[in-house]
Parts: structure tokens; sequence; C-alpha cells
């Protein structure tokens, strides 16, 4: 059965992962993985990590995939022996130098997208260095994807593959890019990139005697802002690609051969990772249970597009991406507006402290450690044991659910963009 694998950037987003279904999580190690702007986890993280992975049967893949240099290759050999013992199964890892150093610590070498694997002799060339696993390009198609895994199959080679299915796209090919580094100073090679590329850019270009390029339009200004393009035929922010989504596909994935479905995501909310492994767990459940007849259920994408997305896409699969993307394109806005102040077992209520009005019928959202993270519609509140429809903000308020609560989780109500 392929492994659905999905991202926790810290505890929270880790809970919701394996609570929703994941096979396995992938975290990143500090100061040593590509998202600098998520939480990370320490060595002592990892060891908890491991323990609440190990609850769920699931399994932990570490981070370590940015660009090194001696000092860091350094670092991580020390790192290294206290990951293994304390239960992580595998590294991630895009400098080969690591390989030998995560396979003599009795840990999983995984190759990250970073490296760029586009071919079946790149696979045979890592599987003889000690590498279980190795993520593919995102630039690949399907029919390419295809075509590597029968070349595997066909020489009994025991290298398994992971693609990732859903998340962000990256301008440049596996992440390789200098744009954030060139502007700011802020490498995304080493995990810091701060997405120049999400911007409204201005598109200009200056004529010369040499020039083989002729406007034949009727507009004279050659300068404009590409959403307000003359014809149509542009739009903006056309350095940030929409995101991949392949959920209708799930059964041409696996038949294609893939060990391992990833969801990207680390630096993203935990009810972004709650969502996307809940929805794709019951599609790839749904194969599984009868392959003749999976159908799609457009609900599936009905949920996608409540969390944060830029537009789907389905990446290079098929085609090469034919949109860009704005910024965030979700159905609702997610308000901080209280917090669990107890929860109340055997009544199965929680009191909540709101900050912000909350009233019978509003959809909320509760996110913590333990709790992970879940959605709910309030259908009753009460305040002193008095049933009320509306609670003002600074309140203590009453409301039934029964799922177990966290002091301290926080809460946010779901409100509809005006514009979805």
């Amino acid at each position: 059965m392929v492994e659905l694998l999905a991202p926790a950037g810290n505890f929270i987003s880790l809970r919701s992962a394996l609570k929703s279904g994941a096979d396995a999580v992938y975290i990143g190690l500090k100061d040593a993985n590509m998202r600098v702007n998520a939480s990370n986890f320490s060595l002592e993280d990892i060891k908890e990590a491991s323990e609440i992975t190990k609850e769920y049967n699931a399994k932990l893949y570490v981070c370590a995939n940015t660009i090194m240099k001696d000092k860091d290759v350094e670092r991580l050999e020390k790192q290294l022996p206290f990951i293994k013992e304390y239960g992580a199964d595998g590294i991630i890892l895009s400098d080969i130098s690591l390989i030998d150093l995560v396979c003599e610590n009795g840990l999983e070498a995984h190759i990250s997208v970073q490296e760029n694997v586009t071919n079946y002799y790149a696979l045979k060339a890592f599987e003889k260095m000690g590498v279980k696993r190795a993520i593919l390009s995102r630039e690949l198609s399907l029919e390419e994807i295809k075509e590597i895994n029968k070349k595997l199959k066909e020489s009994d080679s025991k290298i398994e593959t992971e693609v990732f299915i859903h998340g962000a796209m990256c301008m440049a090919i596996s992440g390789r890019c200098f744009l954030s580094y060139g502007l700011y100073g802020r490498s995304a090679n080493c995990g810091d990139c701060l997405q120049p590329c999400r911007k409204d850019w201005k598109l200009s270009f200056e004529e010369n005697e040499t020039d083989d390029v002729i406007n034949f339009s009727d507009c004279d200004d050659e300068s404009f802002i590409i959403s307000s393009s003359y014809d149509d035929s542009y739009r903006t922010n056309f350095f940030s690609p929409k995101d991949m989504a392949l959920i209708e596909h799930i059964p041409e994935l696996i038949e294609a051969g893939i060990d391992s479905f990833k969801i990207e995501g680390r630096a993203r909310s935990p009810d972004y990772v709650a969502t996307a492994v809940s929805v794709y767990r019951q599609a790839i459940d749904l194969y599984y249970k009868d392959p003749e007849n999976w159908q799609y259920d457009p609900k599936w994408m009905e949920e996608l597009e409540k969390v944060f997305n830029r537009g789907y896409d389905t990446g290079f699969y098929f085609n090469v991406p034919y949109e860009i993307s704005e910024n965030n394109q979700s159905k609702f806005i997610k308000k901080d507006i209280a917090k669990v102040v107890n929860y109340y077992n055997k009544i199965k209520v929680a009191e909540l402290k709101i900050w912000d009005d909350l009233a019978v019928g509003d959809e909320i959202m509760i996110q913590g450690p333990t709790t992970g993270s879940i959605t709910h519609i309030v259908e009753s509140m009460q305040i002193d044991g008095r049933n009320i429809e509306k609670a003002e903000k600074g309140s203590n308020v009453a409301i039934a659910i029964d799922e177990k609560l966290r002091e301290s989780d926080f809460v946010y109500k779901l409100i509809p963009r005006e514009d979805s």
C-alpha cells in the first residue's frame, strides 16, 4: 500500500497529520532544513515527536536538506546518533556527502527533491550508495515516472520512489532559485526564501537597434502591470504557479508504482495539514477498497479549497502548468477569537474565553499540540447555565463538543470570504 506522507512544522501539525491518517510525517531539523520560517524541531523535540508518531504506528523522517558547508556537516554528524537513538526512521538529505553518515547511524537515507532526480540511472547510482528512497523531481510527467518505476522493477531494484501530490510549486527547478538571495541576501537553498516570486511584478523591456522583437500591438506603452494586460493574454503573479493538487488522479498515481505520496506544507497551518491528509486518506483508502469502482468525489476538492491555497493545477504530471496564481484563494478567513479555559469530560463541554463575538451556527476551528486541528459548528452555548444564541467578546462561554479539548488550545472562527 502506498505511504501517505504529511508535513509538520510544529507539534500541532504533527498531531493533526497523525490523527487525520498519515502513515508517516516529515519534520525539519533546526538550522538544517528548507523551511526556516517553520517552527522546526530541536534534538529533544525529535525525541518527543518520535514518541507521538509511534503512538499511531507511523514513521518519522527528519529533513536535513539544505546546502551544507563543512561546519554544517560536522554539526549534523554529531547529531545523527541522537536522532537515531530518539527513534526517527530516516533523514531527507540533498548533500550526497551525508549518505554514508546517515547509513552508518542506522537511519534510512532519503534523497531530497532538491537533488532533482529525473531518471532511472540516477536512482540506480543512489541505490549503490545505500539510499533507501528518492523524491523524484516535480518536473517529471506521470508517463516518465511510470517508465522509471517500470525499469526499477525489471532490474529488481529495491530503491523506493516518492513524489509530491499536493502543495506549493516553485518557479525554479527543484527549488534551486537565487531570486530571494539576490534581492534580500536570504538564500532559498538554505531554507530562508522570502518568496519574492509571489509578489506582483511589472514587466518591461527596452528596445535597441539589435532587437528582433517587434511590438505589433496597438499599445505604445511597453511597461505594464501583467494583471492589466491590454490583450488579456497575461495575468499578474507570472512568477507564481498555482498549487499542485492530484486528488482526482489517485488511481493513476498508485498504478504508476510510486511508493510514497508526499504533501507539501511544513510552513503551513495545522488545519491545512489536517484537511489535506484527511482528503487524500479517504481517496487512497477508497481505491484500495474497490479499485475498479473508484470515483472522484467533488467534495474532496471543496474541502481542499477551504484551506490556504493559490488555486490548483496538476503541475507537470500531465502538461506544463498553464496558469499562474495570486495569493491565498482559500474560501475562508481564519480569525483568532478565543482560547480554551477548561474541558469537562463527563458532560463533554468546553469553556472558552472569547475576545470576539461568537454565535450559534458559527463554524470554529480548535488547534493544540495534543488536540491537533479540528473543526466544529457551534450548536449550543451557555453562560452561567443559561442558554444563549450569541456571546459578546469578553465573556466566558460554554459550548458542547464531543471531542476532548485542552486548556490553552487556540480557537478560530471561520469566516467566508466575500469574494469566494
